[in-house]
């Protein structure tokens, strides 16, 4: 018997409407199994979070398998018939892609493909030329534009650091209704996991935040730092309606992997997320919904730092910053509308100098040591207390102990983005992929 390795990369099945490409995933793992061996966890790889086409969660999926290469056309046609069957194809601006990759290992290109998609923008072009010269075989749908995210899926092989996500999926009868879980247990579970699971509540609001809002299959989904953890946290969580079925998948969530640093603020782009530092040159201040708004500059260039308001602790950091602070903005970069410049939706500020505040107070009656108060532009200072009007009184300058320090400032998790790193997950990083997979790593 001759065994093959296949790399499968499936993306862009969903719309806002229904699907999810996840949920495509986990049934071709129950369709597969008497066919394949599989020789990772399915990955789900989350690409770059900015691009104005992605779709929801801008996440692609990939299936590493060993097989029989006599089962081969049936895995091929397998695959294909249940993206046609589930992928919602009527929806504009669902353009799923389907990729083959018939190679043990995944070529250099390849891989420096799928960085480039998480980190910044690709093409089309570029996806179909890799495909073609390394002999696959790509299928599109639509605009096709799937086939980027499935050849990006396939070459993220998630060597270094990653995470693990489970997901449960809703019987169909539920969709669109409100999810029911026992959001007492979901905390309960999160104490009992940490620090092996991450971004399960928001602490601030005290809001759970594991079941989406949306229409999709998902019940809920718990992250963390191995597959063993993920596993027993969903043992940990009380559902109140049926799980149909549920998958542990291996990712890239939680780990940065989309921030590039960009050396100069004039090199940034639209639509990439950037680290880059700069020094405050303009006072933050808050606009029509409670969002913060700064600029940095590095004497080149300048851009603007916008911390929204579902940010939380994020803004609060934001609007205590002062002109000449040095800081270090994480975050996607939006391209300059109005006249603006471009600006840094920020979803983390490193704070790396602090400069002196300083206020300027009306001076103290040198005759009653009230403070004095001002008569006016330019008209000098009058004590209310005794009347006196020195002449010779001036604002004086205080230095203002500040209210922030030096350090790493997140936004909140209600508000992060599924690849950003939250502060559990610091000192938790991995530099090489699991030895080996747990046994009942799904429910089939």
């Amino acid at each position: 018997m001759t065994r093959k390795t296949m790399h499968i990369g499936i993306d862009d099945t969903d719309s806002t409407r229904k699907g999810c490409t996840t949920y495509v995933t986990a049934l071709l793992v129950e369709k597969l199994q008497k066919l394949v061996e599989f020789i990772d966890y399915p990955n789900l790889v989350r690409l770059n979070p900015n691009v104005p086409w992605k779709t929801r969660g801008n996440g692609a999926l990939c299936l590493r398998v060993r097989y029989d290469k006599n089962f081969e056309d049936k895995i091929k046609e397998t695959v294909i018939s249940t993206v046609e069957e589930h992928a919602d194809l009527a929806f504009k601006g669902t353009d799923p892609g389907i990729v083959f990759f018939t190679k043990a290992r995944i070529p250099r290109e390849v891989r420096a493909f799928a960085r480039n998609a998480t980190t910044g923008i690709v093409k089309l072009e570029d996806a179909l030329k890799l495909v073609a010269k390394f002999n696959g075989e790509a299928m599109g749908y639509n605009k096709r534009r799937g086939i980027i995210g499935a050849l990006a899926a396939i070459g993220e092989t998630l060597q270094r650091d990653h995470t693990f996500e489970v997901l449960a999926y809703r019987i169909p009868e539920n969709y669109g209704l409100k999810r029911k879980v026992d959001e007492t247990s979901i905390f309960r579970m999160d104490k009992a996991t940490e620090p092996f699971t991450f971004n399960n509540v928001d602490e601030e609001k005290r809001r759970v935040i594991i079941t989406p809002r949306g229409p999709d299959p998902i019940l809920f989904g718990v992250r963390g730092e191995t597959a063993e953890a993920v596993k027993k946290a969903f043992g940990l969580v009380k559902t109140l309606e049926p799980v149909e079925r549920w998958v542990i998948f291996r990712t890239n969530q939680g780990t940065d992997a989309h921030l590039k640093k960009v050396e100069k603020l004039a090199d940034i782009e639209p639509y990439n997320p950037v680290v880059v530092r700069g020094t405050v040159s303009a006072a933050p201040h808050m606009i029509r919904g409670k969002h913060v708004i700064f600029s940095i500059n590095d004497r080149a260039a300048e851009v603007d730092c916008a911390a929204y308001e579902p940010t939380g602790a994020l803004r609060k950091t934001a609007i205590k910053l002062v002109i000449g602070d040095q800081v270090e903005a994480y975050g996607g970069v939006r391209r300059s509308e109005l006249g603006r410049p471009v600006t840094i939706n920020l979803e983390k500020i490193r704070v790396l100098r602090l400069t002196q505040k300083i206020v300027y107070q009306n001076p103290i009656c040198p005759k009653c040591g009230k403070r004095l108060k001002s008569m006016g532009k330019g008209q000098g200072f009058r004590c209310e207390k005794c009347g006196s009007k020195p002449a010779d009184a001036s604002k004086v300058a205080v230095r203002v102990k500040r209210e922030i320090q030096k350090g790493l400032y997140i936004t909140s998790p209600r508000s992060q983005r599924h690849l950003t790193k939250p502060f559990r997950r610091y000192g938790m990083e991995k530099c090489r992929k699991p030895a080996k997979m747990i046994e009942d790593w799904h429910s089939l």
